[in-house]
């Protein structure tokens, strides 16, 4: 199986490798996203050394494998007594010693935060590892994986003590895009359109690994009835699994994930603390390990300050999750099937291609043909009350050219029809806006579509037009 998309991120890792000096990388991302894969698959025979961490194994258990490891990379396959972490590294050292110097040695640690058990002192043997001997050498290729992010960003990248600035490479994993997810279906025989893709993006996100899952030979309806609703469905335990994997404490994470999935337009800290009883630098922590997995992104509000600033789920997976598997009791073992035409459907394809729209701004600001323009992308909301209407506006991009895009997102099977009654929603909506916010900019109305919109006596209000398409650029 070929790598799909990551060209930057394997041009980066080959100019690494050839550096001539030794390099310490470390590759980061949630789980599923193919850290592991990009790795075994661009270096395979290159890499001298290969360890796997694993999940909730003592350090005698860790050290009895990583032992193991050595011997069959040194061809002895002695594997030594190891009693700590230190002791292993010393052993590391003897293999990489025992080759030619004029060679590159690659040493892969995969799902480091794993190996990293309570009192293992595992991050003091690594920094001493590096910075005593491996750093002064110019031919050692340093890779450390890990899923849990947080654990990556705060012992490595943000490391004040023996490993402080000694990460001479980061290289963050992303969710696909849809380009990259119609490159990869399509590569494993998932011959779809792209009607059929954008919906597949809207349950399953861009993460690889969920993708490897789907059968070309069935429709993406049946493919969702045997992953999500079967029995013993393949992805039916994935949510707990995914999070009880990245986060220790999973239980408040899910607890602020459960409560921003029922508020799709996003929540204010406030209104978070409020519902979950977790705040103060608790709750600080939690958000920003979810913002770091791509599980949740911060929106600024139009000319606000920061602590009303919208935090909203950016995860199609996790929506999807939300609405149709948590607490689905209906043992319909072809739910997605019977139900597609269902109203329920249809107001998630809603709410879910906004999200997808919104990871997809560059692909947006390139159709609009302001790439290269210096944006920032915000909403905005007016609180209704008995005496004044209130209005929203889910994105705004407003330009360093005093113009701001109003963006409205909306998901059909057909060029969508806008009817007077949403022309006269789309003008309150601006005059609200623009006099509220004493806005002077130039408001255009960008509607975002699947396949454009209709022509018709009430579509004249629309300035500029983004299709499906667009977003696969």
């Amino acid at each position: 199986m070929k790598i799909i998309a990551r060209k930057k991120e394997m041009a980066e890792l080959e100019r690494l490798y050839s550096s001539g000096r030794s390099e310490f990388v470390i590759i980061y991302g949630r789980r599923r996203i193919g850290k592991t894969f990009l790795v075994n698959h661009l270096f395979g025979d290159r890499i001298t050394l290969g360890y796997v961490g694993a999940r909730n194994q003592p350090q005698k258990m860790q050290l009895q494998r990583f032992a193991t490891q050595l011997g069959e990379a040194s061809g002895s396959m002695y594997a030594p007594l190891l009693a700590s972490w230190e002791e292993a590294f010393m052993e590391l050292r003897k293999l990489i010693e025992s080759k030619p110097r004029n060679e590159r040695k690659l040493i892969f640690f995969d799902e480091m935060p794993w190996i990293d058990t309570p009192r293992s002192s595992f991050v003091a043997a690594l920094e001493y590892f590096w910075n005593g001997w491996a750093a002064q050498r110019d031919d050692i290729m340093f890779v450390a994986c890990g899923s849990a992010t947080s654990w990556m960003v705060d012992k490595l990248v943000k490391n004040r003590g023996g490993l402080h600035n000694r990460i001479t490479a980061q290289i963050y994993l992303r969710p696909f895009s849809l380009g990259e997810c119609e490159e990869m279906l399509h590569a494993n025989g998932c011959l779809w359109d792209r009607y059929t893709i954008t919906q597949c993006y809207m349950a399953l996100g861009g993460v690889p690994f969920y993708l490897t899952l789907l059968n070309g030979q069935e429709s993406l309806a049946q493919n969702l009835d045997r992953l999500f609703f079967a029995k013993n469905a393949r992805m039916s335990g994935e949510f707990e699994e995914l999070f009880n994997a990245l986060f220790p404490k999973a239980d408040k994470y899910i607890a602020v994930i459960k409560v921003l999935a029922g508020h799709r337009e996003g929540m204010i800290r406030a209104d978070i603390i409020s519902a979950t009883a977790i705040e103060g630098g608790e709750l600080s922590k939690i958000l920003e390990n979810l913002r770091r997995c791509d599980f949740i992104e911060v929106y600024s509000r139009y000319k606000s300050s920061v602590r009303n600033a919208l935090y909203r789920i950016c995860d199609p997976y996790v929506l999807f999750y939300f609405k149709f598997i948590s607490g689905n009791h209906s043992k319909d073992e072809r739910f997605w099937s019977n139900n597609i035409g269902s109203r329920q459907v249809s107001a998630w394809q809603g709410f879910s291609f906004e999200t997808v729209c919104m990871q997809h701004l560059p692909q947006i600001k390139l159709k609009l043909g302001i790439a290269g323009i210096a944006t920032t992308s915000c909403s905005w909301r007016k609180i209704g009350s008995s005496t004044e209407q209130g209005a929203q506006i889910d994105l705004l991009i407003d330009r360093a050219d005093r113009v701001i895009n109003v963006c409205e997102m909306k998901f059909s099977e057909t060029p969508y029809s806008i009817t007077k009654e949403y022309e006269e929603k789309l003008r309150t909506n601006m005059a609200v806006f623009r006099q509220e916010m004493k806005a002077t900019k130039t408001l255009l109305l960008t509607m975002v579509t699947t396949f454009g919109v209709m022509q018709g006596l009430h579509s004249g209000i629309v300035h500029n037009e983004v299709v499906m398409d667009d977003l696969f650029l």
